[in-house]
């Protein structure tokens, strides 16, 4: 019999983020620079990857396990051949938030399908409104226009409340916050702007290319006021604010100066079956050897409550000079 799920403990289950590609047509600005990542980079064999198959069995079991919200990552998720299917198949588990998060590029053609299929909300990144801004934080080759025809048809296929994410980095694209609050502004849409994080080590980070939450926050209420809203469940990364005009709302994710490891509920699934505990994870535990191996459900649940109910991960809180050059896993390893 599986063993009951994981919200008795000081950090609940709740969440899983996984990863569903093994390249990224998308260097973000986090985890994918030209010189890394480059065309002849050599990325996973098919048969290295969780089928579609595995997918939907794992996240049955993390369901057990006390999961009620599913993301697919990447690197870009819609790069993944047929991802429509695997929507099909993981919203046929009773009682989950099934969500995406995108770039953007490929939504316009697809946001119709993966509604039909199930899909009940989506997050697209989107770093500024400005196309030679957009691009020199994220390397990409095609312009904002088409992230924005990519909200709109997901808007239409009825993928909402949709979220856009805004990494803010110092030098580069703070001079877009306004811009960006004034364009969703009253859309229906949330916002979210996110500290730039120290994620892996190809992103060249550094603590002066933070800009920090409460400079976001007072370049915004400067302009708009802001009024805190509550959060909507325990361990949600983002800190509400609603326009004092009735004009929507704003999220912050300020995991570099306001760490929130201590209501931390997501685990990581990536790509090739490895089990992450935290986006600044240094290694991971193999679940698809076990899959591949013959377990059963109940061996496999009890290897997810034994790492977790383990875990000991206090990256963000612990972030020093010291912790700085620790190995990480890379984004579009694991997904944000």
């Amino acid at each position: 019999m599986i063993a009951g799920p994981l919200d008795t403990l000081a950090r609940p289950l709740h969440d899983l983020r996984i990863s569903v590609t093994d390249r990224c047509n998308f260097r973000c600005v986090y985890c994918m620079p030209k010189e890394v990542f480059g065309r002849e980079y050599r990325f996973l064999g098919r048969d290295a990857l969780l089928t579609f198959e595995e997918i939907e069995r794992l996240a049955r079991v993390f369901a057990t396990l006390g999961v009620r919200k599913l993301r697919l990552t990447g690197g870009e998720p819609l790069v993944r051949h047929d991802v429509e299917q695997l929507v099909l198949r993981l919203a046929r588990i009773e009682g989950m938030d099934l969500t995406l998060t995108t770039n953007g590029s490929l939504l316009a053609a697809k946001a119709g399908a993966l509604a039909a299929a199930g899909l009940k909300r989506i997050t697209v990144s989107l770093d500024s409104l400005d196309d030679p801004t957009f691009r020199r934080m994220n390397d990409v080759d095609f312009p904002v226009e088409r992230v924005l025809a990519g909200i709109a048809a997901a808007t239409a296929a009825g993928l909402r409340p949709l979220k856009v994410n805004m990494v803010v980095r110092r030098g580069l694209n703070e001079g877009s916050i306004l811009e960006m609050a004034r364009h969703f502004r009253g859309s229906g849409h949330i916002l979210r702007f996110i500290e730039y994080m120290d994620v892996g080590h190809t992103n060249g980070w550094r603590l002066d290319d933070v800009v920090p939450a409460r400079e976001i926050l007072a370049t915004i209420s400067r302009e708009w006021p802001l009024e805190p809203a509550d959060p909507n469940y325990r361990g949600e990364v983002a800190s509400r604010y609603r326009y004092a005009d009735g004009q929507g709302e704003i999220g912050i994710i300020a995991s570099v100066t306001r760490a929130f490891c201590a209501d931390c509920t997501r685990a990581r699934l990536s790509a090739e079956g490895g089990l992450y505990t935290c986006l600044f994870a240094t290694a991971g535990t193999d679940l698809r050897g076990l899959l591949r191996g013959g377990a059963t459900d109940e061996a496999l649940a009890a290897a997810i409550r034994g790492v977790w109910e383990r875990r000991t991960d206090r990256y963000s809180e612990l972030r020093s000079s010291e912790t700085a050059g620790l190995a990480k896993i890379e984004m579009s390893f694991i997904g944000g």
